[in-house]
């Protein structure tokens, strides 16, 4: 369980620490998009807008934008991901796409926790 974790509807995990957002792929993306063989995050100096897109993959099955759980600055941007996409299979938890720095933290707020995250996959595959 990742209790520190808070995740958006449209399958990105975001990790806080003070105002900087660092932003990934989950686990039950990274299942449902199966061997993931393209990733590029969005580079850094971008500022993008609640629900922009911050990245790209790509798979054996479909291309997929990741999108902006907050809105803010990218400060930083994994580009080692563009090299190794598989990581994201492999680690999902660990492998993270962008960092932003955020410019209204009231959007966390309708973020969800892991047990509401759990229930809406759920209720996705049935």
């Amino acid at each position: 369980m990742n209790q520190e974790l808070k995740f958006s509807k449209t399958h990105e995990w975001v990790k806080v620490e003070g105002n900087i957002a660092t932003i990934g792929l989950t686990d039950f993306a990274q299942e449902q998009l199966g061997d993931i063989v393209y990733a590029e995050p969005e580079p850094e100096g971008t500022v993008v807008e609640l629900e922009g897109i911050i990245g790209t993959v790509e798979s054996v099955k479909a291309a997929s934008d990741l999108y902006a759980p907050v809105s803010g600055e990218i400060v930083e941007a994994n580009v080692e991901i563009e090299d190794e996409p598989e990581m994201i299979n492999r680690a999902p938890w660990e492998t993270w796409f962008v960092k932003i720095e955020m410019d209204d933290l009231s959007q966390l707020d309708v973020l969800l926790d892991q047990d509401a995250y759990d229930e809406f996959c759920k209720e996705e595959q049935a």
